[in-house]
């Protein structure tokens, strides 16, 4: 490491530090909002999104806990904060990020329940249940971290309760470990969420087709290709994060530590990590309700200055709205859409809004 002091090794780590200070505080920005908006606003808070604050704060903690100690330890390439803190930092660190992919993956599950069965899912998905999940998946990260880590299930046989050298701070990784933490953190998860998203895309395409037959051909294609594009957002962003990582995991734990590159062990390091600062746009952001309450946290001052404004065309509009309907109240009536996926269901307005 002599020539770290060269011109393009300084203008590289500077660039890297950028980076990295803008992952982190896109990250604990990001979902200290989504917290702030859940809080704020009482239309949010429900038990769907119950998974999505569990995520927020899941990510945060890991905004917080985590990825600063992780930037100094790749900017410096040395830790240097002691070997008890290490096994912490280590146990912190796959447990926020198991806790934060079976956030996604009970999230998958709870909208699969809500599309494929609406009229069941206030019985299916119930404070008690969605209590039980959020249990579920931090006993299953605790077990995966800090359990496994402090009983050394993760080490190799000559380092047993010891996962790294008095420089390095890194998780070990034997056969064993590296392919039931794989399976249950990542690959299950995934085939699962691949299938519940794929229903849900089928879905919305029958119920766009549906609506083709009632209204015109292009409110239809709108409505299909949002919910393509959502849902190709939230499942390529997952996958694009997490597999190249837990794909170097996995071979880590079959063939050692010297198998894989440092730079490629960083890089897919860092993008699983980027994942939880594209969370909150993706399971916040893209969500009508969520976007109405940003809204109200960034234009709270534009919103009173203009509020009376505001209401005096509210009224205006309201009594044009109603002599128009006086005229055409005998012509036109509402239009029911009816969706069939086991059941019949009629839409409310503005349902498929996302």
């Amino acid at each position: 490491m002599a020539p770290s002091d060269t011109p393009s090794s300084i203008a590289s780590k500077i660039t890297i530090s950028v980076v990295l200070t803008i992952l982190i505080l896109i990250t604990v920005a990001g979902n200290v909002i989504v917290c702030l908006a859940v809080g704020l606003n009482r239309r949010l808070r429900s038990l769907t999104n119950c998974f999505i604050v569990s995520l927020a704060i899941t990510d945060l903690l890991l905004g917080l806990l985590v990825l600063p100690f992780s930037a100094i330890y790749q900017l410096s390439c040395n830790w240097s904060f002691g070997q008890i803190f290490c096994n912490i930092y280590t146990s912190l660190d796959v447990m926020l990020c198991t806790a934060s992919i079976l956030n996604l993956f009970m999230i998958s599950l709870d909208r699969y329940c809500a599309v494929t069965d609406p009229l069941r899912y206030p019985v299916l998905v119930t404070p008690v249940r969605v209590t039980i999940s959020l249990v579920f998946i931090w006993v299953i990260s605790i077990t995966l971290s800090f359990l496994s880590i402090h009983l050394g299930w993760n080490s190799r046989n000559k380092t047993i309760g010891s996962n790294h050298t008095t420089s390095q701070c890194k998780v070990q990784v034997n056969e064993v470990y590296g392919l039931v933490d794989g399976l249950v953190t990542f690959y299950l998860p995934l085939l699962i969420m691949c299938v519940t998203y794929y229903r849900i895309f089928k879905i919305a395409r029958d119920q766009a087709k549906r609506i083709n037959h009632i209204s015109s051909w292009n409110s239809a294609t709108i409505k299909e290709h949002k919910a393509t594009v959502t849902l190709a957002a939230v499942m390529g962003a997952f996958i694009i994060c997490w597999f190249p990582y837990f794909t170097v995991f996995v071979y880590r734990g079959l063939r050692g530590d010297e198998a894989i590159n440092e730079v490629i062990e960083a890089i897919v390091l860092w993008l699983g990590y980027a994942n939880s600062a594209l969370n909150p746009i993706l399971y916040a952001a893209l969500n009508r309700d969520f976007r109405t309450a940003y809204q109200q946290l960034f234009c709270c001052r534009s919103t009173s200055h203009n509020s009376r404004d505001t209401s005096l065309r509210f009224t205006d509009s309201q009594v044009s709205r109603s002599e128009s309907r006086n005229h055409k109240g005998q012509e036109e009536k509402p239009l029911k859409l009816q969706v069939w996926s086991g059941t019949e269901v009629t839409a409310p307005q503005g349902a498929t809004d996302r």
